[in-house]
């Protein structure tokens, strides 16, 4: 049946009924009076969503834009940067940084693991003469399922004294509390296609006053990611270049909707949703790449098939059959997992129907190692319990 197809990965993620007809708007002026209006409303709710008093920059760019404009802007050639890597995005931004010309220092875990708290304090502890000047790290690591301890190493680089906190939140900013001015972040990086529930194009960035700061400082070479450029045409509600008008217009309607449900449902939408998933796939006799429910992603959650499937023939079956896309491994993990995300304009039935569609699937496939109907009966038990 045409029209039909779900989308149950980490993004682009599905898309709520108002927010695709905002975007079918007749576009207007990006310098019009109207549209600053509307770019007013869209600051004060990326606040909100941000937890912060701070200004939230709106980029045209994905959220690795966002990143690599949080990484030049922060800091200067040769300039020293530890960045966390358990995952594909981790080992991006390591890239990023590198390309750049700075310093650095790796703190790794192996895939499916959360980074060592202790090794960031470690590292940080030891650096008396005050030479590391940021700390790069993935929040939410989708290509794994895992979610790392943001807090403990915030708290750590904030004792340093001296180096910048530069966070991809990009799949956890909106699926997870993220308290910036709580915590003290300074760089804060997120995009469209996840939790704000619109398309790709657009990019976030929260910056912080030690932020900006460091902005000024930097040495680095930039035009279209000078983010002072942002943080000046924002105070006339509206941005240095050309503005993606009408995702703004369904930004300014997710924004209103994430509003409406308000920060704690939230946020515990977003746990009971990977609560169910993990205790479905449990009860189907399957193995959680990251078994540890305490470093769990509310984003997406890896799975290990069982012997013999193939992690393709598996997605291919979902997709031929029930309409349902699901995401393959990445990086080292290619062809090892599938990851199934429960991520932004997904709800309760969305979730059991995905896994009603597994169980199909594996069954297609040949796997009988559970009794059918036991893994929607985990997460119904979850969610309605």
């Amino acid at each position: 049946m045409d029209d039909k197809l779900f989308l149950m990965i980490p993004g682009p993620t599905p898309m709520p009924e108002r927010a695709l007809l905002a975007m079918a708007k007749a576009p207007i002026g990006h310098r019009s009076g109207e549209f600053a209006k509307i770019m007013a409303e869209v600051s004060e709710n990326l606040k909100w969503l941000h937890q912060t008093a701070s200004e939230v920059l709106i980029l045209s760019s994905s959220g690795t834009g966002a990143l690599e404009a949080a990484i030049i802007n922060a800091c200067s050639p040769g300039d020293r940067v530890l960045v966390g890597a358990n995952g594909k995005f981790g080992e991006r931004w390591v890239e990023v940084a590198q390309a750049f010309g700075l310093d650095v220092e790796v703190i790794a875990a192996p895939y499916g693991q959360p980074l060592s708290t202790d090794a960031f304090k470690a590292a940080l502890e030891a650096d008396t003469d005050k030479t590391i000047k940021a700390v790069v790290v993935t929040h939410s690591e989708t290509s794994t399922g895992v979610i790392n301890d943001l807090e403990t190493i915030v708290g750590y680089i904030r004792a340093h004294g001296e180096a910048l906190s530069i966070v991809d939140a990009v799949t956890s900013l909106g699926a997870t509390s993220v308290p910036v001015d709580a915590w003290g972040l300074d760089f804060v990086g997120s995009g469209s296609q996840k939790a704000y529930m619109i398309p790709p194009g657009l990019g976030f960035l929260a910056v912080s006053e030690r932020g900006w700061a460091a902005c000024e400082r930097s040495t680095m070479p930039r035009y279209y990611f000078d983010l002072r450029k942002y943080r000046k045409a924002l105070k006339k509600n509206n941005t240095p270049f050309t503005t993606p008008v009408n995702l703004v217009f369904a930004l300014q309607t997710t924004l209103q909707m994430l509003r409406a449900e308000g920060l704690d449902a939230l946020f515990a939408r977003h746990a009971r949703l990977r609560n169910a998933t993990r205790a479905a796939v449990r009860a189907l006799g399957l193995a959680l790449f990251n078994p540890d429910d305490h470093s769990a992603s509310p984003a997406i959650t890896a799975v290990v098939p069982p012997e013999g499937i193939a992690c393709d023939k598996l997605r291919a079956t979902l997709k031929k059959h029930y309409d349902i896309v699901i995401a393959g491994g990445q990086g080292e993990m290619e062809g090892q997992i599938v990851r199934i995300g429960h991520l932004g304009f997904v709800g309760e039935r969305d979730v059991l129907t995905a896994i009603a569609a597994l169980e199909g699937a594996l069954h297609t496939l040949g796997y009988d190692g559970f009794t059918p109907g036991s893994g929607v009966a985990a997460a119904s038990a979850v969610l309605f319990g």
